[in-house]
């Protein structure tokens, strides 16, 4: 609602109910006028004008003005209702625009056509070590393989893959990787304990800028928030750890209530609730409070099998995967006492006896595409505009150590496996 706007008619108005209270009184001393004059010039002496002319004189409390209270009566009443009009306008306004935008997201699903991912030939690279993450940057020119406890950085070009640097800063397995869109800077967690922090130089080589030692285990899993001032970290310690940075990013929290490894994080698209998951069947749903800027533990779900991988797929619907199950489970909050539960289970493919927690479920809005990986396959899995989730693909790899991410534009899918021991590069093709 525009506040000037309302300001501007208001004062239009009251000034429209004094013209028309001094148009009022001016008619009354008008009448008065037009009959003394008709006095003054009329020949008969006063005493012979009929007592029913005098009559007609308006005495002063005869006039009737109009009082006060009607007066401010009737502004209320005008001033209400340019508030209404402008209300119902600007309702008006935001349903159109909201039907606008349901209406266009809807055609770009039903815009969507039947996809695969497929093999760019000749493109793919050896890679001998153990690769347990991959991280692609914003613009897909940057891309990151952590190779047991090395990070190998690639420059993506042309489609192809050219490495450019080693980093040996960390002294065991490296889990997991992002990378930040707003500065040339990344995070590792690895399995020696520690989270670094890395920078590009002046000579456009990244170093170690800060370590994070608070875990008393091994890092399984990490998220940024889209202002990059948090990080989130899930550990074998059974902690949820909350990093804030001020001039050094520093442990502003511990989530404590989860009573086995953390391997599982995800943050929803309002920034402010983070669900976990872990090997003690628990599903942690934890809100930051907007008073004090504080975590706490809103909702614990017990699920039947464990899972590695939780995604919000918007702040209202999350997907989860139980290990090894050819469903995943969906959740949707309820509007009643707002709580999460399980409304749906979705069919995906498994086959396969054994899976590993890196290469975590990740959501592509642009296209309402879910990659989740499960067992020996990667399910690529699109939401239609009825909210269902069809699986379109199903990527199978021969074995369960598949690691990998796909571009957040969801162009690429990149992955390791153990029985190719290649870096594979899948395009995004509409059929």
């Amino acid at each position: 609602m525009n506040k000037q706007l309302i300001v501007g008619q208001y004062e239009n108005k009251v000034e429209e109910c004094v013209q028309g209270f001094q148009q009022y009184l001016d008619l009354s001393f008008n009448r008065i006028d037009t009959f003394l004059d008709q006095i003054a010039f009329d020949p008969q002496p006063q005493a012979s004008i009929p007592n029913k002319n005098i009559n007609n004189i308006p005495k002063f409390d005869q006039i009737q003005f109009p009082s006060i209270l009607q007066f401010t009566t009737q502004l209320i009443q005008e001033v209400q209702s340019i508030v209404k009009l402008t209300i119902h306008k600007s309702f008006q306004l935001n349903q159109q625009s909201n039907t606008k935008h349901i209406n266009q997201h809807n055609h770009n699903q039903l815009n969507f056509k039947p996809f695969t991912y497929n093999l760019i030939q000749n493109h793919s690279i050896k890679q001998t070590e153990f690769c347990r993450a991959i991280a692609i940057n914003q613009d897909n020119s940057i891309v990151l393989a952590a190779c047991n406890s090395q990070i190998k950085v690639f420059e993506f070009k042309q489609e192809q893959l050219k490495q450019i640097q080693i980093l040996t800063e960390h002294q065991n397995t490296v889990n997991t990787l992002n990378l930040m869109k707003k500065s040339t800077q990344f995070i590792s967690g690895s399995c020696d304990k520690q989270i670094i922090i890395w920078s590009m130089d002046q000579n456009n080589q990244w170093i170690c800028s800060q370590k994070l030692n608070e875990h008393n285990s091994q890092i399984n899993c990490l998220l940024l928030n889209n202002n990059e001032d948090l990080i989130v970290s899930g550990s074998n310690d059974k902690t949820i750890k909350f990093w804030r940075k001020q001039n050094q990013w520093k442990c502003s929290q511990t989530i404590t209530d989860h009573t086995n490894d953390v391997v599982g994080l995800s943050l929803n698209e309002k920034q402010n609730r983070v669900i976990s998951c872990g090997y003690d069947k628990l599903i942690l749903v934890i809100e930051e409070s907007s008073q004090d800027q504080k975590w706490n533990v809103i909702q614990k779900i017990t699920v039947e099998q464990y899972g590695y991988r939780i995604c919000f797929i918007n702040d209202n619907v999350f997907t989860f995967q139980p290990r090894l199950k050819d469903q995943m489970y969906y959740y949707e909050i309820n509007n009643t006492n707002q709580q999460y539960t399980k409304t749906k289970e979705i069919v995906v493919k498994s086959d396969y006896n054994s899976c590993e927690f890196q290469f975590p479920q990740q959501y592509i809005k642009s296209k309402c595409l879910l990659v989740n990986k499960n067992g020996q396959n990667v399910n690529l899995i699109r939401k239609n505009q009825n909210g269902d989730f069809i699986t379109q693909q199903s990527i199978q790899f021969g074995h369960s150590d598949i690691f990998g991410q796909i571009s957040e534009d969801g162009q690429y899918l990149m992955t390791w496996d153990w029985k190719s021991k290649e870096i594979q590069i899948r395009k995004y093709n509409e059929e």
